[in-house]
């Protein structure tokens, strides 16, 4: 079948490659990636069309996630990480998180960052609401924007300092994890604290971590560090799906001139250096820190607005490098000799 040849956008392998299951009916046809994709289906038919030929083409575009790496009811976990503080990391987790959603997935959003915990602010949830607790220890995830989330901010006040030592930190990761009673989740983006220190450890060491997401700035110190994170999860054998450059450059509101104030072309440069994807490259606008400090970030502000295109093209291509790890995957058979 000619559609098995058909190059995946992202990963530049023939679908056939990768697994994925195609039907064709006439001028119909129904594919099924190991990646969410509504949010291209468009793009996907056009590009069909030309590479078979065909101008009337009906694509029926599904969604089946590859076998989960995760634990009980989270099929994979996905850590988004940086070097350092200040360079947009939690921002970008829920914009990816709420993106993966709007393209067809079922996702739940985790803030590790247990001393600054910043995703019930960005989620919208009222200060004070609980999560359910049932059997006495288990937690049941907040709903927020159509993902479960789970957050040390859901549990104290806003004003409550995390006074804590390392251990009593990793103790209270692995808690969260899992004591919450996740509901059938395609990804669990975990929003990592910066830096390399006790937490990534304890999420690499004791957590099925399917992949990592690195978000840094073009500007040098960030790429130091950005590198450093991409090493400690080489050290522990989990992949790096990726690089989101945010603060890439700056757009004037007044004369629309663009400044590259952080430098430029970092995010390229890093990615190319380790082998990586560059997933996206985000401006520096007022909106996305608006959005996000008003509890509705950019991607569920308004979903078809060219900010939020970009996390949803970055979320597709990040599940789309998650999918190739698996086909890339070893098969072990048994046979009688």
């Amino acid at each position: 079948m000619k559609i098995a040849a058909f190059p995946d956008p992202y990963l530049g392998t023939s679908w056939g490659d990768l697994g994925a299951r195609i039907l064709s009916s006439g001028n119909k046809l129904t594919v099924t990636l190991g990646y969410p994709a509504l949010g291209a289906v468009a793009d996907y038919e056009s590009a069909l069309g030309e590479f078979l030929g065909t101008a009337d083409l009906a694509l029926d575009l599904r969604f089946s996630p590859p076998p989960g790496r995760g634990f009980e009811q989270v099929k994979h976990i996905i850590a988004v990480a940086s070097g350092k503080g200040g360079v947009g990391k939690s921002t970008t987790a829920v914009n990816l998180a709420l993106a993966l959603d709007k393209e067809g997935a079922k996702v739940g959003l985790l803030d590790a960052d247990i001393y600054g915990p910043s995703q019930g602010m960005m989620l919208g949830v009222p200060e004070g609401q609980r999560p359910e607790v049932k059997d006495e220890q288990k937690f049941v995830p907040l709903k927020a924007h159509g993902i479960q989330a789970m957050s040390m901010s859901f549990l104290i006040t806003e004003s409550t300092p995390m006074v804590w030592r390392g251990p009593m930190v990793s103790g209270a990761l692995q808690q969260l994890i899992g004591q919450t009673l996740w509901e059938d989740l395609d990804y669990l983006i975990v929003d990592m604290p910066p830096g390399t220190g006790d937490i990534q450890l304890t999420l690499s060491q004791k957590v099925p971590v399917s992949g990592a997401v690195i978000v840094t700035t073009p500007q040098d110190i960030a790429l130091l560090d950005a590198k450093k994170g991409i090493e400690m999860f080489r050290k522990v054998d989990i992949p790096v799906l990726g690089i989101v450059e945010n603060m890439s450059t700056f757009l004037c509101p007044h004369c629309g001139e663009a400044s590259d104030i952080f430098g430029s072309g970092g995010g390229a440069k890093i990615a190319a250096e380790f082998g990586a994807a560059l997933l996206g490259r985000l401006p520096l606008a007022m909106e996305i820190r608006e959005q996000a400090d008003g509890g509705v970030p950019t991607v569920q502000t308004d979903p078809e607005s060219e900010l939020a295109l970009i996390y949803r093209d970055a979320a597709r291509h990040l599940a789309a490098r998650l999918w190739a790890l698996d086909a890339q995957a070893p098969q072990i058979s048994i046979a009688d000799d």
